[in-house]
């Protein structure tokens, strides 16, 4: 790719883009990742001055939102706290679940917003419900396809063969996209509905450091939207760079 290319073809200056953005986008990614167990762990050594555990927060979340008929189970890990909504099911941590906690408790509300967002029929929460099982078969179809291509030099932007690995793998990221995308305001909207039930049954300084844990938490979702964009971008442009050469 000369200079000459890119700044006279769209395609190609889009391609330069998406090259210069992987870093700053991982490095945030990255920088995500380790912020929410930073300031998990820090606020998991706080006991709220309650002493109630996080479990029985949402407990009486879930009832103070009349939503019944949801269970909670236990998930081994850390942070691997979930909401699953085909069964209905809040699975709750080691660290999370008996914890009396200011980071436990947030966690623990956050997937209790999500229950509450399913029984009330959010529209991102079911929309999200929807595009699930869709991007996971086009996803797990299409990735050994799109892998095999780049190594062995077939998903080539100046071939018919891999102009086919790149359009398939346009519309798989794409879904991935929209996927990810709808994810944001439905993780948003379940910490929002967290901390607007905690910070009135808790310290105003304890309710503040709920505040930064589910932000943490949100940081991690919006790096996974920005590196799944810049992905689509760089798909984009490849495409655009072999029909540009055809003509």
């Amino acid at each position: 790719m000369s200079l000459s290319d890119l700044f006279s073809d769209p395609a190609y200056l889009l391609y330069g883009i998406t090259l210069c953005l992987f870093i700053p986008f991982f490095l945030f990614s990255l920088i995500a990742s380790i912020r929410v167990n930073t300031v998990f762990n820090k606020y998991n050594r706080i006991p709220s001055s309650s002493g109630i555990s996080a479990q029985t927060y949402v407990r009486d979340f879930l009832a103070h939102e009349g939503v019944n008929g949801v269970r909670l189970a236990a998930v081994r890990g850390n942070l691997t706290d979930n909401f699953n909504p085909t069964d209905n099911t809040i699975s709750l941590s080691d660290s999370v679940r008996g914890s009396s906690a200011i980071g436990a408790i947030g966690v623990a509300c956050h997937e209790a917003g999500h229950a509450v967002q399913h029984a009330k029929k959010y529209f991102f929460s079911s929309a999200r419900l929807k595009l699930f099982p869709v991007v996971k078969l086009a996803s797990t179809a299409m990735w050994p396809i799109f892998i095999i291509g780049f190594i062995f030099g077939l998903a080539s932007p100046y071939t018919v063969v891999g102009r086919a690995i790149l359009t398939l793998g346009l519309v798989v990221m794409g879904l991935t996209l929209l996927f990810s995308l709808v994810t944001l305001p439905t993780e948003f909207n379940a910490s929002r509905r967290a901390y607007n039930y905690l910070k009135t049954r808790m310290l105003p300084e304890e309710a503040a450091g709920v505040k930064s844990v589910l932000t943490a938490a949100a940081m991690t979702y919006v790096a996974s939207f920005m590196v799944t964009a810049l992905q689509f971008l760089r798909i984009l442009a490849l495409l655009l760079m072999g029909r540009n050469r055809q003509r």
